[in-house]
């Protein structure tokens, strides 16, 4: 039986675009999966969580992750309440369940969106952010690889707090250069340099036990 892992898309908080790169790329890859899109609470962090986990649900074997602008907070936000409901607790056990997390190998998070400071107009706003659980943002170090793909000039992210982002979860950062944030508007639809960091990310990965 093969190992070789499922890619998951997580997309941000505008959900599937035909042009964006992470709907070409799924297209592209071998064995691919995106998340859904919410058809209500869309804004709900928890509800975004929980389309991680039944996406997951969904695919058997080893899973890496490929998240865009929220999307990269949604898997912050999934790994914190993964790691915290693996964690032993002092009432009675509850029934065992899979365990996604030891299934994800590795995280790709590109141009992560820092829902901590001020967005452009017609993002949401840090209180209404807030208000929705979306902060404050996780910082505990990541529990498998990852990298960050940071961009110079992203209007939804300065660089030195995308840094500081990966430095938390202790994530490698590729720096892209002034490409915006890695979306339609900047001119990325198809995407090469996508794959060029799968396979960057692939191989900083070890081979699952």
């Amino acid at each position: 039986m093969s190992h070789a892992p499922t890619f998951l898309i997580v997309p941000g908080l505008r959900d599937h675009v035909a042009t964006h790169w992470q709907t070409l790329l799924a297209a592209e890859l071998p064995k691919a999966s995106i998340v859904a899109p919410l058809e209500r609470d869309k804004l709900s962090c928890a509800a975004r969580v929980d389309a991680i986990t039944q996406a997951l649900a969904g695919i058997e074997g080893p899973v890496v992750m490929v998240a865009h602008s929220a999307g990269c907070m949604m898997v912050a936000h999934w790994a914190q309440q993964a790691a915290s409901q693996r964690a032993p607790q002092p009432a009675a056990p509850q029934p065992a369940a899979p365990d996604d997390l030891r299934r994800v190998q590795a995280a790709l998070l590109v141009a992560p969106a820092d829902l901590e400071t001020p967005m452009p107009e017609g993002y949401p706003t840090v209180d209404l952010l807030e208000r929705h659980g979306w902060l404050p943002v996780p910082r505990a170090p990541l529990p498998f690889t990852s990298l960050v793909a940071a961009s110079s000039n992203d209007p939804l992210a300065r660089l030195a707090r995308t840094r500081g982002f990966a430095s938390d979860w202790g994530s490698r950062v590729v720096e892209l250069g002034p490409v915006g944030h890695v979306n339609p508007a900047s001119g990325h639809g198809h995407w090469p340099q996508a794959q060029a960091l799968l396979q960057q990310l692939l191989a900083m990965t070890p081979n699952p036990a």
